[in-house]
């Protein structure tokens, strides 16, 4: 059995960080084709879709004899990973035939179709793709389902052909390369729906009227929810404000004024009359901003309350209003807000269609709030002209799939089967015109509903999306985007964010293939796995996508009548742990876990035995024990692959977090997602004790942790990195057991892992010059406060050095009985290491990490490349980079977390440091300079 790159190292850092910046790319992400949540970013995918599959060269001993070959082999294949990981590259034509060149060797010239059994948003089968695989993609969830057809299953079937649309192909001399001819259709037939619906909906979204006497394009109107004041002797319409502020950008300060009026035509004899407000000394504070919160509202007349409960009520009863209180304009680099008018309001008056959209919301408090307060039909998230205009397009989809029809019929493509049966012809190619339009609109959905809300901020001043988290909320002021406007939430915008994610998608690789199916039942034969399963109940996909399906339905049911078949979304064998669903907590989890074990036993059944399988794993659960704090979820993870016949090879931490967030303190502090490599476990595998585990763990683990050092890997992510080789050993058993004959828990695992990891990581004090296993042991007790003298003597003592020549060297103070090392950002900064006779690892890691945090990485390249000039090899960077990864450690146990930044930064940036110093190193030396450690 060949291990492969994904069970011995990864650039982990570097995958890490490209993980996170892509979090700030749009433009042309496969992402923006449709919404779905907690995606895996595309970089981790394909970086470890590429380990996965290849060897590591540890497994070709004759070709890499020495462990010296093997870490410049595999230092060689981290250099791809690194560059396959840069959105710049991705359609990098020549870096993914490099890629795909690796593959294929490390799988004897046939690489595997990859499965994907929770496909979801379609990242891992769309970067399988991407490196020339076959991919499969199935999901119980027809809407995952269809955005897993939009990405790899529909494009290759049109494949580098020209656009069909009139005149479109004949407009410029270019070679129609990829998706693009597809993507310039769906544009040139989605102007002809957003024209069309112009001409039909259009006098529903009046301009706005200037005081100037000119007109201007109204970006949204937004609006109160209202409620009858329960004070009998007021009775007014209360508006139901969170805020009142409109614009908040500095010296242009906007925000609605409420004023109460008389008039006859209310029940009360009383209105709320809106106003545009501007003078920043009236503007709304925190103690006057909005009407109501999380008890209730006041009422703007009488300062009545009325109680949440009382405005559930009121909902439930269908009791609630709605009054317009501002339309925001789009001006001259700037918004424009105005006081409603009688236009505008008459506008919105009109009668919901009779054939829109049915269905009722889920009942799930948590994350799906607004039925709560009444809205329990999808057409109560939805005001009457919205769910006018939404119908219209929704019919438009199907009007434009006849032209697509008509036109590819005229260019000359025969007819064919339609898209469902697998055809490719011209029926085929109008329905998936006709879905990506569709697709389109589901953009549109999520910013043109009755809970969408306006953000005020000073960068935005828009509508914001219903989906700002995995929730639908309860909006007490919403607003209502101009559908056919310039601004977000209009469908033009949308569409072309949909034709940018089709353009960019691979151009090159097997046609796919997305199903739906039940992963718990699906057969896995000859495929491998590599997924990313729900956890837990962090997300009611079906509950929250079937916002999307009620629309999609009713635009593709002829396209799709398989799949969208269904009134709603399929719930009951959905594999999240619904208390609603599934009578209770207890229950709920008992079916989460049950179904996990059976899918991932049905998939041992058929496994790859050539290549291990991967399955990502993020959770929130955490609880406490004896052995210290841990993740339930994680552990029912491990628990209930190694009861299903895996063994775990590998855990890699992924993080896609914006910006340097340190994990809490505590035994194995999960990051955002982790990777997990597994193979299944030998039937005739052996029984050990505890003894035996602990002895195996100390026989393999130092070994492990050091290639994962050598790796590009933050010492913020070396716990949980290394329970993956722990784990590969507990797991390798059919049972480990206790002293008193019980079966060991995985919990109680984790725990020896984590022991065994502080141990090695002690006896690694032991490569250190004296100088630093003194500095080890004084900040392992003090940090860098102040200590004793008598302390701070006797431990020099014992490591063969004094107290009085480190106070002279500059690695600490000795003053009045008081010793105290020197931090890093108080270390000289006329320090020159060329001249110092007693240099050592200590004092060239303080001093790099001060460079590091004051001049940057080329600085501390340099000064490395300059330590390494010395001609008795004091500064070994190995060593330096496996101190702070030991003070890191450290530091994080004590809670130190300002130091634990500094330690985790420098190992972080340590391959970009390392590669400063090669480069700022004198030409003739560059060859000669020992930066080894760069793996």
């Amino acid at each position: 059995m060949k291990r492969k790159l994904i069970e011995v190292a990864l650039p982990l850092e570097t995958i890490n960080r490209e993980s996170a910046r892509e979090k700030s790319i749009r433009h042309g992400h496969p992402s923006t084709l449709h919404l779905w949540w907690a995606r895996r970013p595309l970089a981790a995918a394909r970086a470890v879709l590429f380990a996965q599959l290849v060897d590591d060269p540890s497994s070709s001993p004759d070709e890499f004899p020495t462990e010296e070959a093997q870490r410049a082999e595999r230092e060689r294949l981290h250099k791809i990973i690194e560059r396959l990981v840069a959105w710049e590259n991705v359609r990098d034509e020549r870096l993914l035939a490099e890629a795909r060149a690796e593959i294929i060797k490390s799988c004897d010239g046939s690489p595997p179709p990859i499965l994907d059994p929770f496909a979801g948003g379609g990242t891992i089968p769309l970067e399988a793709q991407r490196l020339g695989l076959e991919a499969h993609a199935s999901d119980l969830n027809p809407v995952a389902v269809l955005i897993n057809k939009a990405l790899i299953e529909i494009p290759p079937k049109f494949r580098d052909r020209p656009p069909v649309f009139p005149g479109l192909a004949d407009s410029e001399i270019r070679t129609w390369s990829g998706a693009e001819g597809l993507a310039a259709d769906v544009r040139a037939y989605g102007a002809w729906m957003r024209n069309e619906a112009e001409k039909r909906i259009g006098h529903l979204y009046p301009k706005a009227k200037l005081p100037d006497g000119s007109q201007a394009m109204v970006i949204a109107w937004i609006w109160a929810r209202t409620v009858t004041c329960p004070n009998p002797a007021c009775g007014i319409e209360i508006p139901l404000v969170r805020t009142w502020w409109l614009g908040k950008k500095k010296g242009k300060e906007t925000y609605i004024v409420p004023t109460v009026v008389a008039d006859t035509t209310y029940r009360s004899g009383l209105r709320v009359e809106f106003g545009i407000g501007y003078d920043p000394i009236h503007a709304p504070t925190t103690e006057n901003d909005g009407t109501v919160g999380r008890r209730g509202a006041v009422c703007v007349s009488c300062d009545a309350a009325a109680s949440l409960d009382y405005i559930r009520t009121e909902g439930r009863n269908k009791r609630l209003g709605a009054q317009l209180m501002a339309v925001a304009a789009e001006g001259t680099r700037q918004r424009i807000y105005l006081a409603p008018t009688q236009e505008h309001c008459s506008a919105a008056n009109v009668a919901a269609p009779k054939e829109a959209i049915a269905g009722s919301l889920g009942f799930y408090p948590r994350d799906i709030k607004a039925p709560t307060y009444g809205l329990t039909e999808f057409t109560d998230l939805f005001t009457n002209r919205q769910l006018t205009v939404l119908t219209t397009f929704s019919d438009l989809v199907g009007e434009a799939r006849q032209l697509v029809l008509h036109d590819t019929l005229k260019a000359g493509i025969a007819e064919g089967e339609r898209l469902e049966p697998g055809g490719s012809g011209a029926a085929a190619y109008a329905d998936a015109v006709a879905s990506y339009l569709a697709m389109a609109l589901s953009r549109t959905l999520n910013k043109s509903t009755a809970v969408c809300t306006w953000d005020s901020s000073p960068k935005m001043e828009a509508v914001r999306g219903l989906f700002a988290r995995q929730a639908i909320p309860m909006a007490w002021d919403f607003a209502e985007a101009n559908v056919l406007g310039a601004s977000s939430g209009n469908y033009g915008e949308d569409l072309e964010w949909v034709a940018r994610a089709i353009e960019r998608l691979p151009k090159v690789g097997f046609q796919g293939h997305a199903l739906q199916d039940d992963a718990s039942t699906r057969d896995y034969q000859d495929a491998l796995i590599h997924t990313d399963p729900p956890y837990y109940d962090n997300i009611g996909y079906s509950d929250l996508s079937d916002f999307f399906y009620v629309w999609l339905r009713r635009s593709l049911r002829s396209i799709h009548p398989q799949l969208l078949s269904t009134m709603l979304v399929p719930k009951a064998q959905e594999l999240v742990a619904n208390p609603y669903r599934h009578k209770g907590q207890e229950g709920a989890k008992q079916f989460f876990e049950d179904g996990f074990r059976n899918v991932f036993a049905n998939a041992r059944k058929s496994a790859n035995l050539d290549h291990p399988i991967i399955v990502w794993y993020a959770f929130k659960q955490s609880d406490s024990s004896e052995e210290g704090t841990a993740s339930s979820g994680w552990e029912t993870l491990l628990d209930g692959m190694i009861s299903a016949g895996w063994a775990i090879t590998a855990t890699w931490p992924n993080r896609s977090e914006l910006g340097n967030r340190m994990m809490a303190s505590g035994m194995n502090a999960l990051a955002s997602s982790i990777v997990l490599a597994l193979r299944p476990r030998r039937n005739d595998a052996s029984t050990t004790d505890r003894r035996g585990l602990i002895s195996a763990l100390q026989s393999e683990l130092p070994d492990a942790l050091r290639k994962l050092q050598q790796g590009a890997i933050a010492p913020v992510d070396l716990p949980q990195a290394a329970i993956g080789p722990g784990m590969a050993v507990f797991s390798r058993y059919a049972k480990v057991l206790e002293p008193d004959g019980s079966r060991m828990t995985v919990r109680s695992a984790l725990a020896r892992i984590n022991e065994i990891l502080d141990q090695v990581l002690s006896e690694q004090e032991g490569d250190f010059d004296p100088t630093t296993r003194f500095a080890i042991a004084w900040y392992r007790q003090h940090g860098y406060n102040i200590g004793t003298f008598g302390d701070a003597d006797n431990l020099a003592r014992a490591r063969n050095t004094s107290v009085e020549r480190m106070d002279r060297d500059g690695i600490l103070t000795s003053r009045a009985n008081q010793v105290k090392l020197i931090k890093p950002a108080d270390t000289s900064v006329d320090y020159d290491i060329l001249a110092d006779d007693h240099t050592s690892t200590w004092e060239a890691l303080q001093h790099t990490i001060r460079i590091l945090e004051t001049e940057g990485v080329p600085a501390a390249g340099a000064f490395l490349a300059t330590a390494q000039g010395r001609a008795d090899g004091a500064v070994d960077p190995d060593l330096v980079k496996e101190l702070a990864f030991l003070l890191f450690s450290i530091a994080e146990k004590n809670g130190w977390t300002k130091d634990a930044i500094s330690f985790n930064a420098v190992a972080q940036s340590w391959s970009d440091v390392v590669d400063a110093a090669r480069s700022s190193a004198p030409r003739d030396l560059q060859g000669e300079l020992d930066f080894s450690d760069d793996d």
